[in-house]
Parts: C-alpha cells; sequence; structure tokens
C-alpha cells in the first residue's frame, strides 16, 4: 500500500480504534487511572495536613478534626479514610514538619555563607510553623517513623550550627539546643499579632546571635537529652 495511508501499513491499526487494554474511551489505561488516583490523595493528603497545621496553631490541639476537614475542603470521610484517629493525624503531622524542617537543613548546608545559611534554616522553619507542633510533647505515642524522622533531623540541624560556630559567624554559647528552642518559640507566635510583628521579633532575635563582648548567656546552657525526653513522658 502506499506510504501516504500509514492506516494501511502492516501491523498498524486504523486511527480510529480504540486500544482494549485502555477501557472505554475518556477513562485511560489501568496504571493511568492509579496514578491519578494517587496524586489525587496526596493532593487531599496535603489539604488535610496544611489544614491541620493551620487550625491547631491557631485553635489549639482541642480543635475538632471537624474544623480540620472544613478548612482543607474534604469531607469527614475522606479525613478518615486517611487517618484512623486524631491522634494518627497528630503523629502524621509531626513526621511532616521533622521531614520539612531536614530539607530546609539541608538547603542551608548547600549554601555558601554559614551565617546566610544558619539565618535561612531558621527563617524558614519558622515560616512554616516547624515548631508549632512542640506542645504534643508527651501527649502523643512516639512512632518509629516520628524517631527515625527526629534523629535525622537532629543530625542535620546539628551540622548546621556546627557550620556556623566553626566559621565564627556565632557565639560560641549558643547551642544547637538554643537554636531549636528558638524555632520553636517563634513558630508558636500568636495568628493575631501586629502585622510584622513577628518578622521584626525573629530578626532581633537572630541578630543576637552574631559573636559578642557583651556577658556569656545564662547557665546552664539546654542539652538534647531533656530536649527530647519530652516527647516519651
Amino acid at each position: 500500500m502506499s506510504q501516504d495511508n500509514p492506516a494501511g501499513t502492516r501491523g498498524d491499526a486504523p486511527p480510529d480504534r480504540h486500544d482494549a487494554a485502555a477501557g472505554p474511551p475518556g477513562i485511560g489505561r489501568p496504571h493511568e487511572r492509579r496514578r491519578g488516583r494517587q496524586a489525587e490523595a496526596a493532593r487531599n493528603d496535603r489539604l488535610v495536613l496544611d489544614a491541620a497545621r493551620e487550625v491547631f496553631a491557631s485553635q489549639g490541639f482541642a480543635a475538632p478534626v471537624a474544623a480540620v476537614a472544613a478548612r482543607a475542603g474534604v469531607g469527614m470521610g475522606t479525613l478518615y479514610r486517611r487517618y484512623g484517629s486524631k491522634t494518627e493525624l497528630l503523629q502524621r503531622l509531626c513526621v511532616l514538619a521533622m521531614t520539612q524542617a531536614s530539607a530546609a537543613a539541608e538547603q542551608a548546608l548547600a549554601a555558601d555563607d554559614p551565617w546566610v545559611a544558619l539565618t535561612g534554616y531558621i527563617t524558614e522553619r519558622v515560616g512554616f510553623r516547624s515548631g508549632a507542633l512542640a506542645p504534643l510533647a508527651g501527649t502523643i505515642p512516639v512512632t518509629d517513623e516520628m524517631l527515625a524522622a527526629a534523629r535525622h533531623g537532629r543530625r542535620l540541624h546539628s551540622r548546621v550550627v556546627g557550620r556556623a560556630h566553626r566559621a565564627g559567624v556565632l557565639r560560641h554559647d549558643v547551642t544547637a539546643v538554643d537554636i531549636a528552642l528558638l524555632i520553636e518559640h517563634f513558630s508558636r507566635r500568636a495568628p493575631d499579632e501586629l502585622t510584622g510583628s513577628g518578622d521584626r521579633l525573629l530578626a532581633i532575635a537572630i541578630a543576637g546571635l552574631r559573636p559578642t563582648d557583651e556577658p556569656e548567656l545564662p547557665e546552664p546552657a539546654p542539652g538534647w537529652h531533656a530536649y527530647e525526653q519530652r516527647w516519651h513522658g
């Protein structure tokens, strides 16, 4: 046959013939449908987690799960299909926060300037309220996933702070735990604060991290053991 008629060449199907493996027209192949469902589930998951973080940060952890679903714009069925209980939701929220903190630390470690890296790391974590879940410590069971995420995040966090110390841009008596507590403090700021005041106060606090001739910080310095023991009751 003529090469101008590809539909007539050997082994080619006519252009209007539907591939049986794809199912009815407009539906797509099974693996494509699975990917679509997975993408939708991932979007809903993120909507729920973002909404939960905002709701609990503004209303406290006693806020009903219904408020989370309403803010996320999903039904209660969608929420409970993903999380069997409020505790599971909070545990997942903790893992997400620590994963985001680790990503911020990795980005900081890739920066050339140790001071810019440290301050950017602090600002970014405060921006997504990384430490807003600290009041949950001791109130929910710690899962293996939470523990692994916390250990990984601690190592990266300590590297960011240690790098700033070695470069001489961070006062020597500020510890990695001090930085973690600073992030927690500003993550829990009130949602109705004066416009811009949170950013201003954070900038003042960050400026105080620079090496100085001022007297040493009060002792004792906080340690990781007490910081982490809060989560184990």
